[in-house]
């Protein structure tokens, strides 16, 4: 699918028109810098992300709207909004002052967490992976944790990416296609990232402000520190999303919290918190929902209804190697329906 990238807003364009006064915050990455240049606080929150992300990311408007769950038409409009209200207001994108680097501090850490998102799994084209998002991410959380090293959360976030990031050469098969958690052969994983990312979690998890970023990196530290995939504490993973949802109810928080507890509670109880879920407007339109419910209703040995969430997967956006595992379960359930 061909990309809409568009013209960049004047205002992002030209770094070298950006006043560098002595009490602009010194920022050793001029990418990292125009992403807090771009938090600005005139913009609404979420249209600061959208627009770091669509031009200063490298992000799809597709792209974009996929990682902040919303149709693509929305999105479209709302970045036209965002650069009116820009060019309404005559808004500058310099770089921040040091006092104000607090302030812009969680849209630019969203902005990476996203960017790594992306890369993590496609929502199109044929690979499954993105290593350029991934990499670039996880480069720009280090240069972020080097600038404000104190943050439990710029911690917390790093730690995430580098225990996910640990899985990658597991996570697909020879032919491409994805390969689910549980299948994955864990002494593939880079023992040295997980140290590196269990050893931050920690770090995290006990400095004032720990929030999102530091309870999904205790998550990824469960996950790591199985040695096998039967042995996951999925009792501490729930708990630990109980925690997370007190922080961030949205969707995709509440579809990973079904999934726990469903592995800690049993296969019962995670199809009736996923069945619950199924109205949300979000959700209805999100592949791994529905793969995730296929995935539950095979293992109940319900084919049919496996079947059918399998084929709504598959009606979704996603990357080509994605297809390719659904189509495989599809089939793999079909026949033994």
């Amino acid at each position: 699918m061909e990309q809409d990238r568009g013209p960049v807003p004047e205002a992002l364009e030209d770094p070298a028109q950006q006043d560098h006064d002595d009490e602009h915050a010194e920022i050793p990455d001029e990418r990292l810098g125009l992403f807090f240049a771009c938090a600005h606080p005139l913009l609404a929150p979420e249209d600061r992300i959208a627009l770091t992300l669509r031009f200063l990311g490298g992000l799809s408007t597709a792209e974009v709207a996929q990682a902040l769950l919303v149709p693509t038409a929305t999105m479209q409009q709302r970045i036209v909004r965002a650069k009116r209200r820009i060019r309404t207001l005559g808004i500058a994108f310099t770089p921040p002052r040091r006092q104000d680097l607090g302030a812009r501090l969680a849209g630019v850490q969203r902005v990476i967490y996203l960017l790594y998102t992306e890369g993590f799994a496609a929502t199109g084209g044929e690979a499954h992976i993105r290593e350029d998002l991934t990499g670039e991410a996880i480069r720009l959380a280090r240069v972020l944790h080097g600038l404000i090293p104190g943050s439990a959360e710029t911690t917390g976030l790093l730690a995430l990416l580098l225990l996910t990031q640990a899985r990658r050469p597991a996570r697909l098969a020879d032919d491409g296609c994805p390969v689910p958690l549980a299948a994955q052969d864990r002494a593939l994983w880079d023992e040295a990232l997980i140290r590196e990312g269990v050893a931050l979690t920690e770090q995290a998890a006990a400095s004032p402000g720990a929030g999102p970023y530091a309870i999904q990196a205790a998550i990824a530290a469960v996950h790591a520190e199985a040695p096998a995939a039967e042995s996951t504490d999925w009792a501490q993973i729930a708990v630990l999303y109980d925690m997370l949802r007190t922080h961030d109810d949205g969707p995709v928080v509440l579809l990973g919290r079904a999934v726990a507890r469903g592995k800690a509670r049993g296969l019962e109880t995670g199809l009736r918190e996923l069945d619950a879920l199924a109205e949300d407007p979000v959700l209805s339109r999100f592949r791994p929902f529905h793969t995730a419910r296929g995935l539950t209703l095979e293992q109940l040995g319900d084919h049919g209804a496996a079947a059918a969430a399998y084929r709504r997967a598959l009606e979704l956006p996603g990357n080509q190697a994605e297809e390719g595992f659904l189509a495989a379960a599809l089939a793999g359930v079909e026949g033994g329906a």
